[in-house]
Order: C-alpha cells, then sequence, then structure tokens
C-alpha cells in the first residue's frame, strides 16, 4: 500500500497542502509555519500554535478513532521527548514544562489504556533526571528509551526505528509515533507518525 506524507503550510496566508511518497505502512503528517524558516523568528505563540495544528486537528481525531474499539490490541504511542513531550528550546526551567497539547493526547490516550513510550537521542547518564520530569508534569512512561554507550555510535533515525521495533516485538501495535525531527518519524514501525515543527532543524 503507498502512504503519503502530507504537508501543511499553516499561516495568515491560508493553507496549502503538498503530497510526496512515504515508507509503506505509515503516513506521516507535518506542519511547517509559513514564513518562519530559522528558531530565532519564532516566539512561543508561534510554535505552540503550530504545534496545536498537528496534535489537534490531525492526531486526536486518529487517536480518538483507533482507540474508540482496540479489539484486544496492546495499544502504544511513542513520544520524542525535546521539544515534543517537553519544553527543551523554550522552556529553561526544571523539570521541564510539557509541550502541553501532546500532554492532553498523552494523557487522553493513557486514560484508554495507550501505553506511553518515550524514544529520545538523549544519553542514558540523564535517564533518571528525564523520566522524573516526564511524570512530574503529568506522562505516564510505559516505557523510556535513551541512548547507552553503544547506542551513541548508532544513527539516531536507525536507534530510534530498531527501539519502535523492539517496542512491537513486544506485543504493542504502536498507533501513533510523534516527534518533531524526520530521525523521530523515518523507519515505519508505527501505523502512523506525526511530525512537529522544527522550523527546518533549528529546534532540537
Amino acid at each position: 500500500m503507498t502512504t503519503v506524507v502530507v504537508a501543511l503550510a499553516i499561516g495568515t496566508g491560508g493553507t496549502a497542502a503538498t503530497a510526496t511518497a512515504a515508507t509503506p505502512g505509515t503516513t506521516a503528517a507535518t506542519a511547517a509555519p509559513s514564513g518562519a524558516t530559522a528558531a530565532e523568528e519564532v516566539d512561543y505563540e508561534t510554535w505552540q500554535r503550530d504545534v496545536r495544528a498537528i496534535i489537534d486537528e490531525q492526531a486526536r481525531p486518529y487517536v480518538e478513532e483507533r482507540t474508540a474499539n482496540p479489539s484486544g490490541e496492546k495499544q502504544a504511542i511513542v513520544l520524542d521527548i525535546d521539544n515534543t513531550s517537553l519544553e527543551t528550546d523554550f522552556g529553561f526551567s526544571y523539570p521541564q514544562p510539557a509541550v502541553e497539547p501532546v500532554l492532553k493526547l498523552a494523557q487522553y490516550a493513557h486514560d484508554r489504556g495507550v501505553a506511553i513510550f518515550f524514544v529520545t537521542a538523549r544519553p542514558g547518564i540523564i535517564s533518571l533526571p528525564t523520566e522524573y520530569n516526564l511524570e512530574k508534569v503529568g506522562y505516564s512512561v510505559a516505557g523510556l528509551y535513551v541512548r547507552h554507550l553503544p547506542d551513541l555510535f548508532q544513527d539516531v533515525a536507525e536507534y530510534k526505528t530498531a527501539k519502535r521495533a523492539e517496542i512491537e516485538k513486544n506485543g504493542y501495535t504502536i498507533i501513533a509515533n510523534i516527534g518533531n525531527s524526520p530521525t523521530d518519524i523515518s523507519g515505519g514501525h508505527a501505523e502512523k507518525s506525526f511530525k512537529l515543527p522544527d522550523y527546518d532543524g533549528q529546534l532540537s
């Protein structure tokens, strides 16, 4: 089956959509704000609006549909952390604040029996403070995958793909995978992937 990557341009100038071929078995939805190409040009409100557009208009309806009738599946959602689950570039405190639209989606899914996993490029040395941060701001953590020493020499996209495959081998159906970098969503092993804005890689 051929799937598509849907790109939405969001801004006062209206909305445009384009489609390109994607990895079979995965649909990736992504938003790019019009006129914002670098992090220094994007304020907090713009970033939040762009994130909310993807979560509320695309990810949330899909998760609602998939969780309405799980049919005995062990459902899971996989989240990236930096500027996906936590406000890394716009938050300068610890614990770092949650990205509110993503937190609300994760809580909605968890209340319906969906396991929430986190796959991050963060090093293993900060695993415990990361897990504490996630739980402190309201996330339920079914599993946290961080990069230990051998993983640091592996391509990030390959590492994250392998961890999603590992979650699937444990009997879970990954209904949604959400991240803000292409390395978060490439490689499949999710029914649908949703890419949050990173403004051409300017947000980590």
